[in-house]
């Protein structure tokens, strides 16, 4: 059984990103798996100005012990017209100060969803290529488009797009195993 830390990159009280990335971890079994929200955490935005007169806020420090403590992560990342949120990158910015290789050795399942119908792509492109400078390696992504149409209730509504995230997860699923 191994410890997997799932949260999504927003911090909307209703983000649909935390309600997808909720879903794609409740559908796998077998393993211990701790869902956070990273909004409820203090994290001022970034500056050098800010780290050299106070430090890590203490709750960076928090996040990265949760993600020491895992063995893999799934990440659902939203996007603001085309782009990683300010506050997904600020986090990052924050971690990858504290320790440059946070997230050595960890297998990432990478997911993202809108309402448009390219479903955040774009910051899961970006997210994608980045994780990796920081140790991370992702396993799968998978872009979930226009979630208000074809997710309700906690249930994906599309067939293919429900198959879709089967062979994410089953490949996700394996890949930790090794």
């Amino acid at each position: 059984m191994k410890k997997i830390l799932a949260f999504a990159g927003s911090n909307s009280s209703t983000s649909i990103n935390h309600e997808f990335i909720t879903h794609i971890a409740n559908r796998i079994n077998g393993h211990d798996i701790k869902i956070i929200r990273l909004m409820e955490y203090d994290i001022p935005m970034f500056s050098v100005d800010k780290e050299s007169a106070n430090g890590f806020p203490l709750d960076i420090q928090v996040i990265k012990n949760l993600i020491s403590e895992h063995d893999a992560l799934m990440i659902s990342v939203n996007e603001h017209n085309g782009a990683v949120s300010a506050f997904f990158k600020n986090i990052l910015d924050w971690l990858s100060r504290l320790d440059k290789n946070f997230l050595a050795d960890k297998k990432i399942l990478l997911v993202s969803t809108s309402p448009g119908a390219r479903g955040a792509a774009s910051s899961l492109e970006y997210t994608k290529g980045i994780l990796s400078r920081f140790g991370g390696q992702v396993i799968e992504s998978f872009s979930f488009p226009s979630f208000n149409d074809n997710f309700d209730n906690d249930s994906v509504q599309n067939e293919v797009l429900n198959m879709g995230i089967e062979d994410v997860l089953t490949t996700f699923a394996h890949e930790i195993e090794d």
